[in-house]
């Protein structure tokens, strides 16, 4: 049985889940490129039926990033929640043209965060690089990056927190007033789950 949220916070899903939101999230983009609508699906996994927040990012195989959105409400169940965001991060992420044709599939490696509940921090000691992501609110503004980014970029906590508020359009500053919380994520792509 798999939870999202144990007592240090992490997500956890069963292999077998994974492998199932990754072929989801995969046909799930052939088929909207291919009729412009979601399959449906019978989920029983207790995994993929909580509702949870999650990011899908998608790389061409070069590892060059070609999409990546995310939803932080917790309204829908996890593999519903990872359908759009599949779809989001193929056509809406305003960083990229949409991808279009079906055939660019086979260039691209779907990687999928599954996040847990956020918890606001009093301290910035209470981040962890590489464990923790950030999202900062202040204002009507916010921003949010996962936790793999910092570890990705060989950053520091002032370097984050730097980051966060620059991704929030704020002054890099900004996170010494603002409300910050931290996540931390269940990471897994096409390339290191079997």
């Amino acid at each position: 049985m798999s939870t999202l949220s144990t007592e240090n916070d992490t997500p956890v899903l069963t292999d077998d889940e994974k492998r199932l939101l990754l072929r989801i999230a995969r046909e799930t983009l052939a088929s909207y490129l291919t009729t412009g609508r979601l399959p449906a699906y019978h989920v029983e996994q207790p995994g993929l039926l909580q509702p949870a927040a999650a990011f899908v990012t998608l790389h061409r195989r070069d590892g060059e990033l070609r999409g990546c959105i995310g939803r932080l409400d917790v309204s829908e169940p996890l593999y519903r929640t990872v359908q759009e965001c599949a779809v989001s991060a193929a056509t809406r992420d305003y960083r990229f043209p949409p991808v279009t044709d079906p055939a660019e599939l086979d260039d691209l490696v779907i990687e999928i965060s599954a996040l847990s509940p956020f918890r606001r921090v009093r301290t910035i000691d209470e981040i962890k690089v590489g464990k923790h992501g950030l999202l900062i609110r202040y204002g009507a503004a916010s921003g949010l990056l996962l936790p793999q980014v910092a570890s990705e970029r060989g950053w520091d906590r002032d370097q984050f927190l730097r980051a966060v508020c620059m991704k929030a359009g704020l002054p890099s500053d900004a996170w010494q007033k603002a409300d910050l919380s931290v996540f931390s994520a269940e990471v897994f792509s096409e390339a290191t789950t079997g």
